[in-house]
């Protein structure tokens, strides 16, 4: 069973309806827009080996790389986003379980957090740890999150990156690679040593 989620989290999901929550990302199709620019990045940056979709939530974004051709898991602590992306995509593998509590056999290629996963994260610290655990030498950690009052810094995460043997490659403002000047979002990419 996994841990209780964090308060941020809770407050979150109370607002939010999950049956109509992936609504949003197809009326951003219809309107013309990419709902998958991680994937997109994911797909430009991976040298190889399968992805770990951390904090997956419903599934969009590993559902997109599986329908790419790129092998994929996606791990989520929370039980209904779990079971939301197994009702899409039964046939790919999805874990229950905080990236922090996470032990898997293999090492991926490239593990991503899109959608807030550290600030929404209760050990910010052991999720980073979870995540470079579960990368190969060479591996890429590619994570987006808001930047506010009260959640990581930029230098915060970077800090837990390093204590995991992970280095900073790029960061970006935008999953479309617009280079980052500041601002209340980033997408920040490290490699493990």
């Amino acid at each position: 069973m996994p841990n209780e989620l964090p308060d941020d989290w809770s407050a979150w999901k109370s607002r939010v309806d999950l049956n109509t929550y992936d609504a949003r990302w197809a009326e951003m199709a219809e309107a013309g827009h990419d709902p998958h620019g991680e994937v997109g990045l994911v797909q430009a940056l991976l040298e190889g080996g399968a992805v770990l979709d951390g904090g997956c939530g419903t599934g969009r974004v590993a559902i997109e790389l599986d329908r790419r051709g790129i092998a994929v898991t996606g791990v989520d602590p929370d039980p209904d986003m779990i079971a939301a992306a197994r009702a899409k995509a039964p046939g790919l593998r999805w874990e229950t379980v905080g990236l922090e509590d996470l032990r898997l056999s293999e090492e991926f290629g490239l593990v991503v957090l899109a959608g807030n996963v550290i600030p929404y994260a209760g050990d910010r610290m052991g999720v980073v740890g979870g995540c470079a655990r579960h990368l190969r030498p060479g591996g890429l950690l590619l994570a987006g999150f808001t930047l506010r009052p009260g959640w990581p810094t930029l230098d915060e995460y970077d800090a837990w990156c390093a204590v995991a043997g992970l280095e900073p490659e790029q960061r970006w403002a935008t999953w479309d690679r617009e280079p980052y000047r500041g601002g209340d979002y980033a997408v920040v990419l490290h490699r493990r040593r």
